[in-house]
């Protein structure tokens, strides 16, 4: 299935906001620095997490035409100084859901995150 329609797509990423929701706690993403693993299968390196975000459950905000938008996160305080470079989704049974690469898949207005200082998504819409 290589080719599938915008209805099919988004369907497919509303059972993603879905699993997202699963579990007994709320899902999570947290944003780490160095080398990206090459598949979420591969364990990441708990040593270069700059901080964890927290969605709100359910994190389904809005469903359109052409994207899934997600409820905004928490604001969380960055626990590493570092550069921000990709990020896991976690859902709410600790599974992991997707990797992201900053400003590919993810953009933040400032990738140098300093300890101490604030983190928080205010927007998260999923596009086929």
């Amino acid at each position: 299935m290589s080719k599938t329609s915008i209805k099919v797509k988004l369907a497919m990423m509303q059972e993603f906001a879905k699993f997202m929701d699963s579990g007994s706690q709320s899902a999570a993403v947290i944003f780490y620095e160095g080398i990206q693993p090459t598949s979420p299968a591969v364990a990441a390196d708990s040593a270069k997490a700059l901080v964890t975000l927290i969605l709100p459950e359910p994190c389904i905000k809005e469903v359109t035409t052409s994207y899934v938008e997600l409820h905004p996160s928490n604001t969380a305080t960055v626990i590493k100084s570092g550069t921000a470079t990709w990020a896991r989704i976690f859902n709410g049974a600790g599974e992991v859901a997707a990797d992201l690469t900053v400003v590919t898949d993810i953009t933040l207005a400032n990738t140098n995150l300093v300890v101490g200082g604030t983190l928080n998504i205010q927007s998260i819409k999923l596009r086929p």
